[in-house]
């Protein structure tokens, strides 16, 4: 399957440039595959440079897991961040993406210095 980057996410999502969103769809009209670091990535992104809160930036993710031409590396993964983001959206999404991660991946405490990340249920405060 083919895989997606930062900027065919943003087009897809923004719909800010019409000639690339349409380029977007095409490509993503076969299929196509996202990983975890370009969903955080896409997220950063209307934070910084689109200036969306929490609450777009939840539904964006909301978006792209139910979108039907992509597949999203870990959904389960990018679920459980999503549901933790909802509840604690200073945290930011990708310290929720970077706890949910470790606890997937059976490493946890996740050391933090974090204040709020480091009370969440398997992050420890260093």
């Amino acid at each position: 399957m083919r895989a997606v980057d930062t900027n065919v996410l943003i087009r897809l999502l923004t719909r800010d440039d019409a000639k690339q969103a349409a380029a977007a769809e095409a490509f993503v009209a076969k299929g196509a595959w996202v990983s975890h670091l370009v969903v955080v990535e896409a997220c950063w992104v209307l934070d910084s440079v689109f200036d969306r809160g929490p609450t777009q930036i939840a539904i964006a993710v909301e978006m792209l897991l139910s979108h039907e031409n992509l597949t999203l590396q870990e959904p389960e993964v990018v679920e459980a961040a999503l549901s933790l983001y909802r509840k604690r959206p200073s945290l930011g999404f990708s310290d929720c993406m970077v706890l949910e991660v470790a606890r997937k991946a059976g490493h946890l405490p996740l050391g933090t210095f974090d204040r709020g990340l480091g009370k969440q249920e398997g992050a420890s405060r260093v």
